[in-house]
């Protein structure tokens, strides 16, 4: 009788174990993974083992596009999505990167997400998911493989855009750019056999992806502020206990800050890191950097019809 019991329990504590499976772009031996390991090592600590984490870093599951497929046919259950992602799943939360709104006011940035994270909540919500917090990825530089000193110079060279990203190509027609839809993947190859000139992301990201290999010049003026989210889909925490939930959305949420915290610092090392390997940082005339404002204003009417009126006034009032 003592064996049946206790083979009972056994076989009744494997089937209340989860595992919930997330993927993330983040190579592992960065920052951001190792908080991500972090917070799934103590999410399994927490919960005795109750709930699991396995995490595919380094792209290993996918594009952010492919991960999110394969949330929605149950094959992963959440992810660490930039911003051009998460507007596949609410438009809405692209508004913080929307262009030349922060400029060079990192700061500023940093309260205006915090200030808009249950808005965004509430959207993610909306299509049945659960944000365990918001990531400052970071000002986001153009870096090219093609001298550029002005905005004229601009017009017509070839930059990456992320496939379907809306307010990335709203700046590039504004900007009189030359748009080439890629995958994340593709851009490092693509930037060393010259079918794109040029590309954008955080300093971190940049070094991260090892796009400083193949470029040479950075445009010493942030065009956005880069945002993200861990997310995990409501199905997946199903069957999972509220006091459980509570040691997810509390650890993810430390799990986030301590990124943060680390990503600010990373991106103002890199930057220097650029410099020592020989990145140029190439200053735009004050004239052209005036011009940014008006930009902003274009881009806005090009995307007056992905972003909806709540999301910008919110906005507008944080700036």
């Amino acid at each position: 009788m003592k064996l049946i019991i206790g083979l009972m329990f056994v076989l009744s504590s494997y089937v209340m174990a989860k595992e919930i499976k997330i993927a993330a772009i983040a190579p592992k031996g960065t920052n951001w993974a190792k908080s991500l390991q972090e917070f799934a090592d103590e999410v399994e600590e927490k919960t005795d083992g109750e709930v699991t984490f396995k995490i595919y870093f380094g792209g290993t599951a996918g594009d952010e596009p492919d991960v999110l497929r394969k949330i929605r046919i149950g094959q992963l259950h959440g992810g660490v999505f930039t911003g051009k992602t998460l507007g596949d799943i609410s438009k809405d939360v692209r508004v913080i990167e929307t262009p030349f709104t922060f400029f060079s006011e990192r700061e500023k940035a940093s309260k205006a997400l915090s200030s808009l994270a249950p808005y965004f909540d509430k959207e993610l919500k909306k299509k049945k998911f659960t944000a365990l917090g918001y990531y400052e990825i970071g000002q986001v530089y153009l870096v090219s493989n093609k001298k550029v000193t002005n905005l004229e110079e601009l017009k017509g060279i070839k930059v990456w855009s992320w496939e379907g990203d809306e307010v990335i190509n709203a700046m590039i027609k504004s900007l009189e750019l030359v748009s080439v839809p890629l995958s994340l993947p593709d851009v490092l190859p693509s930037l060393s056999t010259n079918i794109i000139n040029a590309a954008y992301a955080p300093p971190l990201g940049i070094i991260a992806l090892q796009w400083h290999s193949q470029i040479k010049y950075l445009v010493n003026f942030p065009t956005a502020f880069s945002m993200g989210s861990l997310i995990i889909s409501d199905r997946a925490l199903k069957g999972i206990s509220d006091k459980h939930i509570k040691i997810i959305k509390e650890s993810g949420k430390a799990s986030v800050a301590n990124a943060n915290k680390w990503a600010e610092n990373d991106n103002k090392e890199g930057l220097a890191i650029l410099k020592q390997l020989g990145v140029e940082f190439i200053d735009f005339d004050k004239n052209d950097l005036a011009k940014a404002e008006e930009i902003r204003k274009d881009v806005l009417k090009r995307l007056s019809k992905e972003i909806s009126d709540e999301a910008f006034k919110k906005l507008d009032a944080l700036r």
